[in-house]
């Protein structure tokens, strides 16, 4: 087996500016290479931004001219998968020489998608995962994922997934994760809890794999202006703090949770962790039950228009 670095970035979007935030991705991830890291993490939406405080002036049975422009605006800082910013950010993880999963806003159509999307040491864009379920009040400017994302992809340490945020709530999504033989769970996040670090040990112990979560650490002057902001208006406030944090195979934080500001975290990882943990749990082998539990996971890409072209 081996062992492998792994980096997770803690850090904001540039308040409204893609390009600006693209550029300061490529930077970061150039900074991750120089580290020695194989793996790295990027935080939920990093790119497009997670809109942490907005409401889009929206309330039952009612929009407003107010909130329908704010979401031009937000809709306008999304981006297409693939796209020239993809294409941006693969170039850079090639020259890194590294596998990354980033958070992306995916603009498709109308409709935009809280995304992570995956890439190989080559540079190329491997696949997606777009969150299934938005959480509360993100289901006002998210549309929902289906199964055909479910996606896991190869690196030399394992299969690396992503599941975002409160999505690792779902008890029937992880073992869906877990039945694709992830080794590098990725968890980009908004969660910036002290309860997000046990939640990612006990999927840890539960997955037995790696897992690496990634939140921003964002302040209101970071938050773009074209947007109300309902926690607050003092351009040194925090709205979201980040602790980042990588928890080892065996259920082990061995780097973070941070709440300093920005950083990247790094750690040393030993694939051997995932055979000597699933020695006495495997949650889809020896430790399942078949007989009594069984799982259906539907992946087929849910189309609300389908051509049939004419016989």
């Amino acid at each position: 087996m081996a062992k492998f670095k792994a980096a997770v970035v803690q850090a904001a979007t540039v308040a409204g500016d893609t390009p600006a935030t693209v550029r300061k991705a490529v930077a970061l991830i150039a900074e991750v290479g120089r580290r020695g890291a194989k793996v790295a993490v990027f935080p939920e939406a990093f790119v497009g931004g997670y809109p942490k405080g907005a409401d889009f002036h929206i309330y039952l049975g009612a929009r407003t001219p107010e909130g329908r422009q704010e979401y031009a605006a937000y809709h306008a800082a999304a981006i297409g998968v693939p796209g020239p910013e993809t294409d941006q950010i693969g170039k850079a993880v090639k020259e890194a020489g590294l596998f990354l999963t980033i958070g992306v806003i995916e603009r498709e159509g109308g409709t935009l998608y809280c995304s992570a999307l995956f890439f190989g040491e080559d540079g190329r864009l491997l696949g997606k995962h777009r969150k299934l379920m938005p959480t509360a009040l993100e289901r006002l400017c998210w549309g929902f994922g289906d199964g055909s994302t479910l996606t896991t992809v190869e690196t030399p340490y394992g299969a690396m997934g992503s599941v975002i945020c409160w999505e690792n709530y779902m008890p029937m999504l992880r073992m869906a994760m877990y039945s694709k033989d992830i080794a590098i769970y990725c968890a980009p996040t908004a969660d910036d809890r002290d309860t997000w670090a046990s939640t990612m040990q006990h999927i840890a112990l539960e997955g037995r794999c790696f897992v690496l979560s990634a939140c921003q650490y964002l302040t209101r002057a970071e938050f773009p202006t074209d947007l109300q902001n309902k926690m607050t208006d003092d351009a040194d406030q925090v709205l979201m703090r980040g602790g980042s944090l990588i928890v080892d195979a065996l259920g082990r934080i061995v780097a973070g949770p941070d709440f300093s500001g920005e950083t990247i975290l790094t750690a040393e990882l030993d694939t051997d962790d995932i055979p000597r943990g699933k020695f006495d749990f495997d949650a889809v082998g020896h430790y399942a039950r078949p007989d009594v539990f069984k799982l259906v996971v539907n992946e087929q890409p849910m189309q609300p228009v389908v051509h049939l072209a004419a016989e």
